[in-house]
């Protein structure tokens, strides 16, 4: 992985998304593979039976049941008593993640931008259409603070808990959700687990939970997908890699740094070498792939160049995150 050279920090909404990328997102919606059932009633159907205002099916009315959803008109014709169903409209809450740990900062594009404004656009999708929104980042530092020394922050600290903004609904917070989104800088490490954990213990209500990182964990990534996994969410895994990462653009005799750790290796970068690389990788993604498989989790492995309007309109359309 390469530390991207130099890159601009997005600061607010329209460095994150521009007015053509809003105009495709405005007429797309939030979707699950599954049906969920929320606290508070929303802008969807759910195929749980309620109690308001449209019309489902009749059912045959048995003792101790609410009299006051009997079909009397039925009863008039039929002299036999019947409820009225009713759709009721129930909330569908969508939970971002982030990994912000020093190997998302890499790449050409740079992998954290792009996870920026791929949660931004999602949330847009969810809070125009009045749905709960919130997003979590993992590890990371503060913007500002970042911004202030000028210098790179050294792992302890980059080491801060998890960033967490919830309970967001509706087109007025668009801008709160873009400066949350902005005010992190990718760093230090993650020990995607312990992560996962203070997720999982925190989190509220079901409804769709999409993770984006490379999934890099020096930890792994099992467990903390474990710990996330099932408890009422749909679990999406969109994998990040940038152009460099599966095609390393680098030869010769070189000494290489690990971005998080300052691990180093020496190392002769060949052909035999890059290809045994590229094979390690492909089996590494495919081994995740069937980790989230075999737990009803959707896995997409994306580019960082990816145009952001395909990945959410084309791609998680597709997937059946969004309609």
């Amino acid at each position: 992985m390469l530390r991207t050279s130099s890159i601009s920090r997005p600061t607010k909404l329209e460095d994150l998304l521009s007015s053509k990328e809003i105009a495709r997102l405005d007429p797309l919606d939030l979707a699950s593979r599954r049906v969920f059932f929320g606290k508070l009633k929303g802008e969807r159907r759910s195929k749980k039976r309620g109690h308001s205002v449209e019309f489902a099916d009749h059912r045959q009315y048995v003792s101790g049941d609410d009299i006051r959803h009997i079909d009397w008109n039925i009863f008039g014709r039929l002299d036999k008593l019947f409820l009225k169903l009713f759709l009721e409209e129930e909330d569908l809450s969508l939970h971002v993640v982030l990994d912000a740990s020093a190997s998302s900062d890499c790449g050409e594009p740079n992998k954290y931008l792009f996870m920026q404004r791929c949660a931004m656009a999602l949330g847009y999708v969810g809070l125009v259409n009045l749905n709960r929104v919130a997003c979590t980042i993992m590890s990371g530092v503060d913007a500002d603070a970042a911004d202030r020394t000028g210098k790179p922050v050294n792992e302890k600290a980059a080491s801060s808990p998890i960033r967490g903004l919830r309970d967001l609904r509706g087109r007025r917070r668009v801008h709160d959700l873009a400066r949350f989104l902005c005010a992190t800088t990718p760093g230090g490490t993650l020990s995607f687990r312990a992560a996962a954990e203070r997720i999982a213990l925190s989190r509220r209500g079901k409804g769709v939970m999409i993770i984006f990182s490379d999934f890099f964990f020096k930890d792994g990534y099992e467990d903390g997908l474990r710990l996330l996994s099932g408890h009422g969410y749909d679990l999406i895994l969109v994998q990040v890699l940038s152009p460099q990462e599966l095609e390393p653009p680098i030869k010769g005799d070189l000494r290489l740094k690990d971005i998080e750790d300052a691990d180093t290796a020496e190392v002769t970068i060949s052909a035999p070498l890059l290809k045994r690389y590229q094979a390690n990788l492909a089996a590494y993604c495919n081994k995740l792939r069937e980790f989230a498989h075999r737990r009803d989790m959707a896995l997409l492995t994306v580019k960082s160049d990816t145009p952001v309007d395909l990945l959410v309109a084309d791609q998680l359309r597709r997937l059946g995150v969004l309609k």
